[in-house]
């Protein structure tokens, strides 16, 4: 790498403690969506007293910031994200579920790491810009709150937040290492209350109108719907409110939430509005009333090769994390823990024969390296001898290929298509993104579970974080360097969004946390 890239890349190094330590309080914090004040508090002031800009509760949301260096164009945004999810607390770098605090919240989709990733990243482009001088150009580090649970990019996106930055790039904790790719499902969540008229099921059942007929009707209206739409579309619901535990009253207000999948943000749209004809319907059939409320909504992701290739260049030069033997035996009795641990990793692998069989073959060459690495600890018995449980009718020698991807996979540069949502599609559908995975969990390991969280918690978890802002850094430099490639980046953004952004946040929306 060159002088510059070094110089910023050991300022991360030289950071690797305070990054840690962040990423380990927002574990403890374990705060939800769009309640995360301790952990915006902790960013914004770290973030001022390392001479950042910071502006807190940005686009209207108290837990939002944004933390900025450096003066004029190109800005490149770094997005980071901090909300954990509600129900998986778990002891950190334990190998059995121990709850800390029996049904609290736990980072199990390791957005502590996410967040402070994105603070590393930060720390090294500050120290370019300061050794490149004033006028190179301008970072930001955006603070983006409840995505679990909101979709603060979406909303920023609708307030126009991401219209002048000229690029963004990101990360997310992964079983791999490797360059994001692909699109995703587009999503919007809408919670319908129905409102009727409470009365004695038995005495007077006719001065009665149930609300929860209408949730009742309403789903069964979406079941018929199913098969009138899109194959990659998809509908799921919960009755957060049945009415109360008294069969003999009729229930005067029954409550659900819909959310609402589809391929791209545009389908998306139109069908909540023919799951928001449903719920009239049976207001309709059942004589109540119903009030609508929007919860959140985010797009699909916009491919950029180009950043891609910037990114995966940097990821190539820096390799990948380095564990010692110890860490590398947690991995593997972790991943005893669950099923799947032998899984093919990567986006590509389920789109590419040939690419699979490729990762296959890096993950047989990792493991002889990770086998020395468990007997040298005198870790060479079956895996039933390590008072670790395996998952039932599981093989011990399905479990001996377990543990961490200590290794860069290839870039794929197929079509990928992941079928979760991530508010990430909305600042990519407004200007060029892209993002990574780094490893911080083994193989398999699935996603919100206590075993993310336990790992999040521990030196791997950590040195995905460290690594990751590095990988950004490096590639944010590339682009500040040679802005032929912003240039590239926004041709190939242009020609893949010319049917526009529709943005699925109405105007009135407020971006609220789900009670």
């Amino acid at each position: 790498m060159n002088e510059q890239k070094t110089i910023a890349i050991s300022e991360i190094e030289d950071k690797h403690e305070l990054i840690a330590e962040v990423a380990d309080k927002i574990w403890e914090y374990a705060e939800l969506s769009l309640q995360e004040y301790k952990s915006c508090d902790l960013y914004c002031d770290t973030l001022t007293k390392e001479g950042f800009l910071v502006e807190k509760g940005i686009c209207d949301i108290p837990t939002a910031f944004k933390a900025s260096f450096g003066n004029g164009k190109p800005v490149i945004g770094i997005l980071a994200e901090y909300d954990a999810l509600s129900g998986l607390s778990q002891e950190g770098g334990a190998l059995e579920h121990s709850p800390v605090i029996q049904g609290g919240g736990g980072h199990g989709c390791g957005h502590n790491l996410l967040g402070a990733g994105a603070f590393a990243a930060a720390f090294g482009i500050k120290k370019y810009l300061e050794s490149a001088g004033e006028n190179k150009g301008t970072v930001i580090l955006y603070g983006c709150p409840g995505e679990e649970g909101c979709a603060s990019k979406a909303f920023m996106a609708r307030d126009g937040e991401w219209d002048d930055i000229d690029a963004a790039l990101t990360w997310h904790p992964e079983d791999c290492n490797e360059v994001v790719t692909g699109s995703s499902n587009s999503c919007i969540q809408v919670q319908y209350t129905f409102h009727g008229i409470a009365s004695h099921a038995s005495a007077t059942p006719d001065k009665g109108r149930s609300a929860l007929d209408a949730v009742e009707l309403m789903n069964i209206g979406v079941q018929f719907l199913r098969e009138h739409m899109s194959d990659r579309a998809r509908v799921h619901y919960a009755i957060t409110d049945a009415g109360g535990v008294s069969p003999n009253v009729v229930q005067a207000k029954a409550q659900v939430l819909y959310m609402v999948r589809s391929n791209h943000v545009s389908e998306a749209v139109e069908l909540q509005k023919r799951v928001d004809k449903i719920a009239e319907g049976a207001v309709l059939m059942t004589e109540t009333t119903y009030e609508r409320k929007f919860v959140d909504g985010l797009s699909d992701t916009v491919t950029n090769r180009v950043l891609e290739r910037v990114l995966y260049k940097n990821f190539e030069e820096l390799g990948v994390p380095e564990y010692t033997k110890e860490e590398l035996l947690y991995a593997k009795k972790l991943s005893m823990t669950y099923e799947d641990s032998d899984h093919t990793p990567g986006l590509g692998s389920a789109f590419d024969i040939m690419y699979a069989e490729n990762v296959k073959g890096l993950r047989a060459e990792y493991a002889k390296q990770c086998r020395e690495a468990y007997e040298s600890l005198g870790d060479n018995e079956e895996p039933e001898d390590n008072n670790i449980k395996t998952v039932a009718g599981a093989k011990a020698s399905d479990k001996r290929v377990g543990g961490m991807n200590g290794f860069l996979l290839p870039h794929f540069e197929g079509e990928a298509f992941e079928p979760g949502s991530t508010d990430v599609g909305d600042v990519s559908w407004c200007c060029p993104t892209a993002q990574i995975h780094v490893a911080a969990w083994p193989n398999g390991c699935p996603g919100h579970s206590w075993q993310n969280v336990s790992s999040a918690r521990t030196e791997i978890g950590h040195k995905a974080a460290v690594h990751a802002g590095k990988v950004i850094c490096a590639a944010a430099i590339d682009l500040f360097e040679n802005q032929e490639l912003l240039t590239e980046a926004k041709e190939e953004f242009k020609k893949r969004t010319t049917g526009g952004y529709i943005c699925p946040i109405p105007k009135d929306a407020k971006a609220e946390a789900v009670t």
